[in-house]
């Protein structure tokens, strides 16, 4: 299976309003030491919906540059535009990344089979190894498990879901109809554990921006067998999944890389700063799960 256990959905560090490559390369390069399985560029999290296309091509690329083939490079190119959502996988695809992760359409509400017919098209245009990605919270549309077989079953391209629903009922539903063979990816860091064991194959994970090594260890030690230490990783980043949802995803979390050093704690409008009782309680988690000491803290805020 090409994507498997743990990849992050990467926050795209910012500099004076434009994309800070240095803090960019360095960032995914510690990713990848810490022992992260893929990473996800353009997602919600890199605070994909507001890039330029120019961008959000350019943000995949030095992504695929600086992994060099060391993981695989899960592309987001979504768009509730069909049209556009073309020309972000073209870009995906020439960029070199390994798969596309594409939303649903978000706000036009489609049918079933509108929604079957938007992935087709976007397959028929460029072919590339496709995932779905349903989270209704942000699009205002669920995708059924009959739904997605059915898009399984007209397009090829499309290899799994990101589930991000918190809905394991519907998660078993969805395995159940589309087989093992179909990647299950949660997309919701607070139910990782119970969907590998319903039969999923990994995360997209916020939560790893931060602690990568918890997140991938999770997974791996699942797929060993070692369901106790896959516990015990699971209460381990349980505090911080809750502080980093604390506010709208993803101002906590680059929030949170921003204090360790790793980049600005700059946003597009309309995301904003944290309030600073929730920033507060963020720092307090960090500095307990030991993934931020106070020499680092005061280094990042001087």
């Amino acid at each position: 299976m090409q994507f498997k256990g743990a990849f992050s959905a990467l926050v795209t560090p910012f500099r004076n309003g434009e994309i800070d490559e240095e803090a960019f390369r360095a960032f995914i390069e510690w990713q990848i030491e810490q022992g992260i399985d893929g990473l996800v560029p353009c997602g919600t999290t890199g605070e994909s919906a507001t890039l330029t296309h120019a961008e959000h091509g350019r943000v995949i690329k030095i992504c695929v540059d600086q992994v060099k083939g060391r993981v695989p490079v899960l592309a987001g190119s979504g768009s509730n535009n069909t049209l556009e959502a073309i020309e972000l996988t073209r870009y995906a695809k020439e960029a070199g990344a390994d798969g596309a992760l594409l939303i649903t359409p978000y706000y036009n509400k489609p049918t079933p089979a509108g929604l079957v017919a938007h992935f087709k098209a976007i397959a028929t245009e460029v072919s590339i190894p496709i995932v779905v990605y349903n989270v209704p919270g942000r699009t205002a549309l669920n995708v059924q498990p009959a739904t997605l077989k059915a898009i399984k079953d007209a397009v090829p391209e499309v290899v799994g879901v990101k589930e991000a629903t918190g809905n394991l009922k519907q998660v078993s539903e969805m395995i159940e109809l589309c087989g093992e063979d179909f990647c299950m990816l949660s997309g919701d860091d607070f139910t990782v554990l119970p969907l590998l064991a319903l039969g999923g194959c990994g995360v997209i994970s916020v939560v790893s921006n931060v602690m990568p090594a918890a997140m991938s260890g999770m997974c791996k030690a699942f797929a060993e067998g070692d369901i106790a230490t896959a516990r015990k990783l699971h209460y381990h980043m349980a505090p911080l999944c809750r502080a980093l949802f604390s506010e709208t995803n993803p101002i906590p979390v680059k929030t949170a890389v921003s204090m360790m050093g790793m980049c600005t704690e700059e946003f597009r409008l309309p995301l904003v700063p944290m309030q600073p009782d929730t920033r507060a309680a963020l720092e307090k988690v960090m500095l307990e799960s030991g993934v931020l000491n106070t020499e680092e803290l005061a280094e990042a805020t001087a």
